[in-house]
């Protein structure tokens, strides 16, 4: 029988105002840890005008605001909370552990762990290694983050990709950054599979006899859209029955629009924003889906969702998304600045229908591993060990200071001896 535990995750960005991969993770893991019988309670920032209540098993420390650091990378900024409020709830609630996810991201986590006395698990998710951006902020918070990082217990990241950040500015000369990075544990996005699941009967986007290209996502530099158009209007002189459709919103949209416009593309649609039920009908009905992002990828949840959906996927070889095209899943993967090949790639994929079938049927087996019970319970043994290295740090630090007062007591001990001896 499981222990029930009484579990914080922490999450720095806006809950309520858009849903990225960390908070669809940190909303997935507090309903299904609820489900298996462990307390949760999600604590993060009040976004700026934010007017409501505070929602059923929510905290709120501080504030949130947006910020945009140019090269496509945006986020939340987190404004300093109260430290008597956080002493305050935190004595009041006892987490057996704390789960602090981004801890990297200023200010939360910091203050939170100058109160904390329970287990501390930090779960990576961002790729800061592979644009200049992202490494001019690490290079930033890199004291920071060691501060932060030697306070953990354990630390899991979502894939290779946002551990390299830590592997590449640990301290060798510490033995507890090398405990921890060496011990990193991989738990990969998940997804809800009784949502996510390819159609019973799957209908032509763009009518009987054509092919269609599917994108989803955001309209910024690092997607690489501008370079699936260029690899499009290559595709459409080969197959004039192909058609791109693509879905999203973005700061780069006018100038992708354009470019279609120039390159005189007719089969190419822009959808705009598309809500979730939407972008699964698109998904599952798609001969391809594409996603040619060419860096900034820690993972690639759109991918498995395609999977999910049924839909062959062909994306950008990034260093996230290679560890998520893996096995049959490589042949799919593109270096979306070589026009021509990424061109016959797609070409390949829609024309040859025993590798498109291949690639469906490898797509809905191996997203299997990432249904949110099996990523919840490898969360739940994360806790677990981190529960354990916590008590374990507890003991050695009272037995060492039982060390130290020994010989103090001994020598009062001999004293009042010696005393009552006279």
């Amino acid at each position: 029988m499981k222990h029930p535990m009484k579990i914080a995750l922490v999450c720095p960005y806006n809950m309520f105002e858009r849903q990225g991969g960390v908070q669809q993770l940190v909303t997935h893991l507090h309903d299904g840890l609820v489900s298996q019988g462990h307390s949760a309670k999600i604590i993060t920032q009040r976004p700026s005008g934010y007017k409501g209540d505070t929602p059923k098993d929510y905290i709120f420390f501080g504030k949130v605001r947006d910020f945009r650091a140019g090269f496509g990378v945006s986020g939340d900024w987190g404004m300093p909370a109260d430290r008597e409020e956080i002493d305050r709830i935190l004595q009041a609630e006892q987490f057996d552990v704390i789960n602090f996810h981004e801890p990297w991201m200023p200010i939360l986590a910091w203050q939170m762990l100058k109160h904390s006395k329970a287990a501390h698990v930090g779960t990576f998710h961002a790729n800061l290694t592979d644009n200049t951006a992202a490494k001019s902020w690490v290079n930033v918070f890199t004291p920071y983050g060691r501060g932060i990082g030697q306070k953990m217990h354990v630390i899991t990241a979502v894939s290779p990709a946002p551990a390299a950040v830590l592997l590449n500015k640990v301290n060798h000369k510490s033995r507890a950054e090398k405990r921890l990075t060496e011990n990193i544990k991989y738990i990969p996005n998940g997804i809800d599979l009784k949502i996510y699941k390819p159609p019973k009967k799957r209908l032509p986007l763009n009518g009987p006899n054509t092919k269609t290209v599917v994108y989803v996502g955001r309209l910024d530099r690092r997607k690489g859209v501008d370079k699936l158009i260029k690899a499009f209007a290559v595709l459409s002189t080969k197959l004039p029955n192909a058609y791109l459709i693509i879905a999203g919103e973005g700061p780069r949209r006018n100038q992708l629009e354009q470019q279609v416009e120039s390159l005189n593309l007719k089969n190419v649609r822009f959808s705009g924003y598309v809500e979730d039920e939407e972008k699964r009908r698109l998904m599952g009905n798609a001969d391809v889906f594409c996603s040619p992002a060419m860096f900034g990828e820690s993972f690639g949840i759109v991918l498995i969702e395609a999977m999910a959906m049924g839909a062959p996927v062909v994306a950008g070889r990034n260093s996230g998304y290679i560890n998520v095209l893996t096995g049959h899943g490589k042949l799919g993967l593109v270096d979306a600045q070589a026009t021509e090949d990424f061109a016959a790639r797609l070409e390949l994929l829609l024309t040859d229908d025993k590798l498109n079938r291949l690639l469906r049927s490898w797509g809905l087996n191996e997203v299997k591993r990432y249904d949110y019970p099996k990523v919840i319970e490898k969360y739940e043994a994360v806790y677990n060990e981190a529960l354990s290295l916590a008590v374990e740090e507890r003991n050695g630090k009272l037995a060492a200071k039982e060390n130290e007062t020994r010989p103090k007591r001994l020598f009062v001990r001999r004293l009042f001896v010696r005393r009552h001896a006279r």
